[in-house]
């Protein structure tokens, strides 16, 4: 009887040699014989997963997102609920800015790079931040919810908030990433701005 094959068990390790030649080369370095080469499988297993380069490069982007709403998912699940503090731990893990993360921030930003020239990327990754702004919302929501705000004081706007908190939270891993600021510098960046934000929420850190 024929073998059989889990099939996602293989895009994902094929995704993961995609996540480390990015690393190395760039997306646009990326062929399907050197991902079969560094994942141990054949061309023709490649191939048989994804049909062409662009295909496995798109996986390869949603493989990487997944992995860090993961992380999210789980600082979430152990945050106070309806907290700021549930809101300082996912954008934390947003910023990627610990040591351990730090090939994970070289990938993504390698894939946003790329998806500047190309609209096949920019498509995925353009959800992925959507995605990441309505929990951000939420969040932010939550929190404004569980706080005091003055009387007469006009609550915060959510959007406007996620919005800015977003673009924080993935500039600093770009600063981090070039040397700008260390990785402790851009934490107190990101706790200042969060501080600010309790206060306008009147919420408790």
């Amino acid at each position: 009887m024929p073998r059989q094959v889990d099939y996602e068990s293989r895009r994902r390790r094929i995704a993961e040699a995609v996540c480390l030649l990015a690393d190395e080369h760039g997306p646009e370095g990326v062929s399907m014989r050197d991902v079969a080469a560094r994942a141990q499988v054949s061309l023709g297993a490649v191939q048989r997963c994804f049909r062409s380069k662009e295909e496995m490069l798109l996986f390869a982007v949603d493989h990487v997102g997944e992995r860090i709403t993961e992380r999210v998912r789980a600082r979430l699940a152990s945050s106070p609920a309806r907290s700021a503090a549930a809101l300082g731990h996912a954008a934390d893990e947003i910023a990627l800015l610990r040591e351990e993360h730090r090939a994970e921030a070289r990938i993504w930003l390698a894939f946003v790079a790329q998806a500047a020239v190309s609209e096949p990327l920019a498509g995925p990754l353009r959800t992925s931040y959507a995605a990441l702004q309505d929990l951000f919302v939420r969040l932010v929501a939550e929190a404004a919810g569980s706080g005091s705000p003055d009387e007469g004081a006009a609550p915060p706007d959510p959007r406007r908030e996620a919005r800015a908190l977003l673009a924080l939270a993935d500039g600093l891993t770009t600063h981090v990433l070039m040397g700008h600021l260390t990785a402790q510098e851009a934490e107190e960046v990101l706790h200042t701005h969060l501080t600010g934000l309790w206060e306008r929420l009147r919420a408790t850190p």
